[in-house]
């Protein structure tokens, strides 16, 4: 069963329910220790930290953060070939394994019978696998898939055959085998949604262009994402993370498991705290790419900025080297100030830059507040005084759809089409100046203020959107 949510329709189904409500409720007003635990899986070379604003809706809305729960995969990229060792990346019974342990631990500190599963991407097969093939039907009620390639990426037995993306290979084949008396593509005894979008998944194209073979058909089609024997939705425009990670896609998978329109915070869905405390992970790479293991060493620094001009306003409020665990924190603030973390990697991770990432004011509390170093500067940017970078971690930039500026300008090497490219990136002529990211999208609107940062002295800025 296929749902297409006209956008003006989803736009009015917001509106709708910001009326009804603007603080946390339990849903059905019954016990909020009796809903059932989360469990969110992330996507390919991703982390936890994508999640955040997606916790922060279903707390607004009832459920309490202890029944909510974001998985942090070690080594979050998939392997070239799924049966052959690779160094720091993984093979999907790597990530079956891992997700099954998380499972069974949430359930054994919640006391719940069975665990809600909700993943990104990637994160859908770790699902599926773990569902049909690691013990999961038992103890998942529902699966949500956002933008999970669930027949491929491509489609050729002669291109890459044994990987996890080749909707030909023996993994996703096998997934996808008939079952049960209708035939259907998902294993009996869960309730299972899928979301997509109608056609701007740049996962989901006809054509190979976003996996380096422009011209080539990938033998995949615009609803490759959608099961037989799930509830598919559509929601239009949306992009390969937006479908797991935007409002629309939060009121989607509450509706389904609840029954029911979120009703709290506003067309976000978010309630803000009057204290907020962060806290989160500092990870690095490896051979195979990026890990989420701990980055020790690393030093971090946050500081309390000016929203309109980003400069500093006082001493730091956090300054602490990272220890073998890799976690920071814990850090009080409030959900009016913004912030400027400041990352430099240790001596023993070279090739990589000091970052000044700046962020809008934190609305909720936060555990999952997940850092990374960013690489040096690149030789074609090293004529610059300042680099700085736009980013929108959980989603895409789209062009015309979405209003993307720094500093008034639209921001450079966004192309008109499929929304594809996570940030923009723009050279500064000067250091030690203020600069503005503003994105507007629908619904969605945020600023950041930042400063530039001296390029000869390995330091870049990054402006991080919340969403």
């Amino acid at each position: 069963m296929t749902i297409l949510l006209p956008r003006r329709r989803v736009l009015l189904s917001l509106a709708a329910t910001a009326l009804l409500g603007a603080c946390a409720t339990s849903p059905g007003g019954g016990d909020a220790g009796a809903l059932p635990p989360i469990v969110f899986v992330h996507g390919n070379g991703d982390t936890a930290a994508l999640w955040t604003t997606t916790l922060w809706r279903w707390e607004s809305n009832g459920w309490p953060r202890a029944r909510l729960h974001a998985v942090d995969f070690p080594n979050p990229l998939a392997r070239d070939d799924n049966g052959v060792e690779q160094a720091g990346r993984s093979s999907a019974d790597d990530q079956m394994r891992h997700l099954a342990a998380e499972v069974d631990r949430v359930l054994a500190a919640t006391g719940a019978v069975k665990v809600v599963l909700m993943g990104n991407s990637r994160g859908g097969n770790a699902i599926r696998h773990y569902v049909q093939n690691g013990g999961g039907a038992a103890k998942v009620s529902h699966a949500i898939l956002g933008g999970t390639p669930n027949h491929g990426v491509w489609n050729n037995p002669g291109f890459r055959p044994n990987n996890e993306f080749n909707g030909a290979g023996p993994f996703l084949t096998a997934l996808n085998a008939p079952k049960g008396p209708n035939g259907d593509e998902v294993t009996p005894g869960v309730q299972w949604m899928t979301i997509r979008s109608d056609n701007n998944d740049k996962f989901a194209q006809p054509d190979g262009v976003w996996i380096g073979a422009k011209g080539t058909p990938t033998n995949v089609t615009f609803d490759g994402p959608a099961l037989k024997g799930a509830t598919n939705v559509v929601l239009p425009g949306r992009d390969h993370r937006e479908v797991s990670y935007h409002p629309e896609a939060f009121a989607a998978a509450f509706r389904f498991v609840t029954g029911r329109a979120p009703t709290a915070g506003g067309p976000m869905f978010v309630v803000p705290q009057d204290r907020v405390q962060l806290a989160g992970k500092v990870t690095g790479f490896s051979a195979g790419g990026p890990t989420n293991g701990p980055l020790p060493g690393a030093r971090l620094q946050v500081f309390a900025t000016d929203a309109a001009t980003g400069a500093r306003r006082g001493a730091a409020l956090l300054d602490q080297t990272i220890g073998a665990d890799g976690r920071w924190g814990p850090l009080a603030t409030d959900p009016r100030t913004p912030l400027e973390f400041v990352l430099e990697p240790p001596a023993a991770l070279p090739g990589f830059a000091i970052s000044h990432t700046y962020r809008a004011p934190f609305a909720r509390s936060s555990d999952t507040v997940n850092l990374r170093p960013e690489r040096a500067i690149a030789d074609a940017d090293k004529d610059a005084a300042a680099v700085v970078t736009f980013t929108r971690p959980r989603a895409y930039f789209g062009l015309p759809r979405d209003v993307v500026t720094l500093d008034g300008e639209t921001a450079p090497g966004i192309q008109p089409g499929v929304a594809g490219v996570a940030s923009a990136k723009r050279k500064y002529a000067a250091a030690g100046q203020p600069v503005r990211g503003d994105f507007r999208s629908g619904i969605v609107s945020e600023t950041v203020a930042g400063r530039t940062w001296p390029a000869s002295e390995r330091r870049v800025t990054v402006l991080e959107l919340h969403e």
